[in-house]
């Protein structure tokens, strides 16, 4: 087939066409995303004055009208809050200030979805709290909360139930319970978030029931954690879970807390991954009581009256990896189990390519009398430990596997098969295990 020169000059025409409307039309989508400006709905500062009803009138001007509120900088005194869906408020972070005055959380959002809460400081003043919370949300899809302070709770900061979204480079602090709670999440995600001074808890994600959450905790600095209303581990934790499955608690700062930096009670499938934990009361990483896996890989532990403990086989807790953690200065607590071990386990566990150093109990602690059942501790270093490691040999304990390990500086031998807290016969890095039934030593070395 011949093309004549009036068919090329034709085609390249068309094809002109088609490239000059293009971007034209490609321009006009985009302009239409542009998201609207924003809108003060004519708020101003008000010195004191309470302004509930004008900042619930813009606030639902904005959620009808789509356009977000704008906050400027400023003290707004108000009562509770109640958002509806679509609503977006923006104000310029550490300056746009809502003063509690009662009445309820300060915000309060109900069976709603798509709010965006972006600069905004929530401050508390310490007064009383008819609801719990500065911020409550339940039954929510797609809550945002961005670059916002939670200061000064007299009960909790932020409560969430039945909540997806995203809480993220937010302060939370100065406040007598719990930071953030979630229960019952269906797609959550808190990171690069500051929680410090709190009364019970730091970030808390349960559920009513056992159940896959899959909420992620990750990137949040959390600090001076303590534990007012008592207890013997339900508070003083920067990260509690409890009964929610497939949590991921990874990269997070923790220090300063009264009992746990994460503490997973009855949470399935639960990653402890790449977290630096200082100052700690008690156990540093707990999974613990009825859950069935955990992985603890990548920590740092430095100053715990235990490092890492997989416990509970006695309720069901079982099966999990501990790999990979560096685990350092540990002490005994007069005022409780005593500890000062460096990691604990029981049952169905791998413990390998550990570090452990300075710990005035066991450096690892394989089972107690019979909750013991298939675990392998292999190539892990211990420094410094009271007894390097010290295996259950209970008649009715399970298999330990125990290989490859280096252990120097124990005080009262490097393997010690345990009778109870009882160390009995002689060290099992230099004499045979053949007599216990229940385990394989080999090839470790001590000095």
């Amino acid at each position: 087939m011949t093309v004549g020169r009036r068919q090329v000059m034709l085609g390249t025409l068309g094809m002109g066409v088609a490239l000059a409307s293009g971007p034209r039309t490609a321009q006009a989508r985009a302009e239409a995303d542009i998201p609207q400006p924003f809108s003060t709905y004519g708020i101003v500062p008000g010195d004191g004055i309470d302004q509930t009803a004008s900042l619930q009138e813009a606030a639902d001007r904005a959620a009808q009208s789509g356009t977000p509120f704008f906050l400027p900088p400023g003290n707004y005194t108000t009562t509770k809050l109640e958002l509806k869906s679509g609503t977006q408020i923006q104000g310029v972070p550490g300056k746009s200030v809502l003063r509690y005055n009662g009445g309820g959380a300060l915000i309060s959002i109900e069976d709603a979805a798509d709010i965006r809460l972006t600069g905004l400081t929530l401050a508390g003043e310490a007064k009383p709290i008819d609801g719990g919370a500065l911020l409550m949300a339940e039954q929510v899809k797609g809550l945002v909360i961005s670059d916002c302070r939670i200061l000064g709770s007299a009960e909790d900061g932020v409560v969430l139930r039945k909540v997806s979204g995203r809480i993220s480079d937010c302060e939370i602090g100065d406040i007598r319970k719990g930071g953030l709670f979630s229960e019952d999440a269906t797609g959550l995600e808190i990171a690069h978030n500051h929680v410090r001074d709190c009364g019970d808890n730091g970030i808390q994600v349960w559920r009513s029931a056992a159940g896959e959450d899959g909420t992620i905790v990750t990137s949040n600095r959390i600090e001076r954690i303590a534990a007012k209303s008592g207890g013997d581990g339900q508070n003083g934790n920067a990260v509690n879970v409890f009964r929610a499955g497939s949590v991921l608690v990874s990269g997070n700062r923790i220090a300063d807390c009264a009992f746990s930096a994460i503490r997973s009670n009855a949470g399935s499938n639960c990653q402890m991954i790449g977290n630096s934990c200082a100052r700690l009361g008690e156990v540093a990483l707990y999974a613990e009581f009825a859950f069935e896996g955990a992985i603890i890989a990548n920590n740092i532990v430095d100053k715990a009256a235990t490092g890492i403990s997989v416990t509970n086989f006695n309720d069901g807790g079982r099966l999990a990896v501990v790999q990979g953690n560096l685990v350092r200065n540990l002490f005994f607590r007069k005022d409780v189990d005593p500890r000062g071990n460096g990691i604990s386990i029981e049952a169905d566990t791998v413990v390998s390519g550990n570090v452990i150093e300075n710990a005035p109990g066991f450096g690892i602690a394989i089972g107690w009398v019979n909750y013991l059942r298939d675990v392998s501790v292999t190539d892990n270093l211990i420094r410094n430990a009271h007894i390097g490691i010290g295996v259950s040999t209970d008649p009715s304990a399970g298999t330990a596997l125990i290989t490859d390990n280096l252990i120097t500086g124990s005080k009262d031998g490097a393997i010690r098969a345990m009778d109870g807290a009882t160390p009995v016969g002689p060290d099992l890095v230099t004499a045979s295990a053949a007599s216990y039934r229940n385990l394989a030593v080999y090839s470790n070395v001590a000095r």
